[in-house]
């Protein structure tokens, strides 16, 4: 909470980061990521719409663009309440850990990307 009792800024990476990595986790338990395989961050965009107040229910939506071997983007509203209060657009990279540099998504992981395309 920032000082005029809304929720500060950086809060709002966290709760995109929050949706996104529960929707990469789900890919893990299927075993659709690659044994080595990472998705690193490589950008942010983030649109503020209207305060969010310390106390409101938040929702997000989340869904995939741009989805290529090297690189995919995750798009995000967030809701305070029925209300748009903020959009955001994190672009992630594949990471192979071992080699410690990028890598290329693999069949199951584009596959399972692809079912988050449309926006509801």
């Amino acid at each position: 909470m920032d000082a005029y009792g809304h929720v500060n800024n950086a809060r709002f990476l966290t709760l995109f980061e929050e949706a996104r990595i529960d929707l990469m986790f789900i890919a893990q338990k299927k075993e659709m990521t690659a044994n080595d395989g990472a998705i690193v961050v490589a950008r942010h965009e983030v649109d503020y719409l209207r305060p969010v107040d310390f106390g409101d229910d938040v929702r997000i939506e989340m869904w995939m663009d741009d989805i290529r071997r090297s690189r995919f983007s995750v798009l995000y509203e967030l809701f305070a309440g029925d209300v748009l209060a903020s959009r955001g657009r994190t672009v992630c990279v594949p990471f192979d850990l071992s080699r410690g540099r990028p890598r290329r998504l693999t069949s199951p992981e584009l596959e399972f990307l692809g079912q988050w395309v449309e926006h509801a």
